[in-house]
């Protein structure tokens, strides 16, 4: 190494001069003399300055983004990040716990439908009958009753031909989402494709796994194809993940033409697809990816909108021959789902309890959407009748952040657009309604009326 810090010589280096350019950077980074926020020159334009090759500078970036000292942004270059793992604000919590005043439109909530001493009985019979062994880490034998059980309570004709040693039991949707991530993603910034606005979730676990995400504009019909393909040649993503039959928080239903489509470009650009099903809680008559590319298809869904969050079942259908890896995912993260939960869940599906709750769900949120259109239907908003919750478009002098807060001050609890936008990407003035199910008609109503008031009456002066 010489004596120049930035840019270096390679006149009298004796090493290669890939190692060269890493010492260097590192160097001027933690010596300041490269500051943190710093924009890197491009890969060909840095290769030319030196007089070195563009593989030698991109072998060396690649090198400096593994140890921390420069961050990359796809489509927009290389930052210093200097030189260290840097604490970063704490993002808002996912889950808000339920506050004893005011209205939660935030979360979408399950019914109360009498779950709980449902769900106390079969645990009391569990304990008479001591049927499973409680002592030892559950395996694919202990588990396999509540896999068959999934596969009782998923249609073939929405996910195709599967059985249980396709599934897979997660902690939840998210978790098994996460599992299917780590098992598909390789290489040191893989990219992640979703919708523009998405579940915030996906941005965690984008950062987690320090994988780029890049969100795909949508329209009426779902994932625009066109920017899906554009997306797919500019940024090369491994994996797209979707929420096909109901999009959050748009409500958008991806049409079967639309999902024929981006199932053709996955094959075209061999990407895998992540289908998360959560909020769905009807039964469906439109073939998820699943079953239109069963070979790059992963199915992901649980009870938690349907019949009950408490219990945190959450299942996989992987893509032919491909359970084998993300089992392997999950056994290396958390083992197994805990025995009892395996217990109580295959019980709540096969005697089914798990579909009247789900019926009485469905029914439960038809109402409360017919509340919510008559109250707010003057407004523009989109809604399904089997949807917990409608996207909100701001009339003007409204945005999404200062609507939630003048909603806040007044005791309600929503979630402006800016909660589901990429970290690159725009939020439309418009906010997401939980349909919270939980509270009476009439707090239920009063609430939606003084939305109504609020939209009717935006602030004089706003800087759109």
């Amino acid at each position: 190494m010489t004596d120049t810090i930035w840019p270096p010589d390679f006149a009298e280096a004796t090493e290669s001069k890939y190692i060269v350019l890493i010492q260097s950077m590192r160097t001027a980074i933690r010596s300041g003399v490269l500051d943190q926020g710093y924009k890197m020159p491009p890969v060909r334009e840095l290769a030319w300055q030196l007089g070195i090759t563009p593989g030698t500078v991109a072998r060396a970036y690649k090198m400096a983004a593994e140890e921390g000292l420069v961050e990359t942004a796809v489509g927009r270059g290389t930052f210093v990040s200097g030189g260290m793992v840097k604490d970063e604000p704490t993002p808002p919590p996912l889950i808000h716990p339920l506050a004893a005043e005011g209205v939660d439109f935030r979360a979408i909530r399950v019914p109360n439908s009498g779950q709980d001493a449902v769900i106390r009985r079969i645990m009391a019979g569990m304990a008479e009958r001591g049927t499973s062994d409680m002592i030892d880490y559950p395996t694919p034998e202990t588990d396999y009753e509540a896999r068959d059980a999934v596969t009782g309570w998923i249609e073939p004709e929405r996910a195709g031909r599967f059985g249980p040693d396709d599934v897979i039991l997660g902690l939840g949707a998210q978790n098994a989402v996460n599992v299917v991530l780590q098992a598909v993603l390789h290489g040191t910034t893989p990219v992640i494709m979703t919708e523009e606005l998405a579940y915030p979730g996906w941005r965690h676990a984008a950062r987690l796994l320090r994988a780029e995400i890049v969100g795909i504009e949508m329209d009426d019909e779902g994932i625009r194809p066109d920017r899906f393909e554009e997306a797919l040649r500019k940024h090369g993503g491994q994996v797209l993940i979707t929420a096909a039959e109901v999009q959050s928080p748009t409500t958008t239903r991806t049409t079967l033409a639309r999902r024929q489509e981006i199932a053709r470009l996955a094959r075209k650009y061999q990407v895998q697809i992540i289908e998360d099903d959560c909020h769905c809680i009807t039964r469906p008559d439109i073939p998820n990816y699943r079953a239109l590319c069963p070979e790059r298809g992963w199915y992901v869904s649980s009870l938690t909108k349907a019949v009950s969050a408490a219990v945190r079942f959450g299942f996989i259908i992987a893509p032919e021959e491909q359970a084998g890896r993300a089992r392997q995912v999950a056994q290396s993260t958390f083992y197994g789902l805990p025995q009892p939960m395996l217990d109580l869940c295959a019980e709540l599906i096969t005697s089914g309890e798990a579909e009247r709750f789900r019926a009485m769900t469905e029914a439960r949120v038809l109402q409360r959407v017919k509340s919510a259109v008559n109250l707010l239907g003057q407004w523009d908003i989109r809604w399904r009748p089997d949807v917990p919750f409608i996207w909100l478009r701001l009339p003007q002098g409204w945005r999404g952040s200062s609507f939630a807060r003048a909603c806040g001050e007044r005791g309600i609890r929503i979630k402006a657009a800016d909660e589901f936008s990429l970290p690159e990407g725009r939020a439309p003035h418009a906010v997401r309604v939980g349909l919270n199910p939980n509270i009476s008609e009439r707090e239920f109503e009063k609430a939606l009326s003084t939305l109504s008031g609020l939209l009717a009456a935006p602030p004089v002066s706003v800087d759109l």
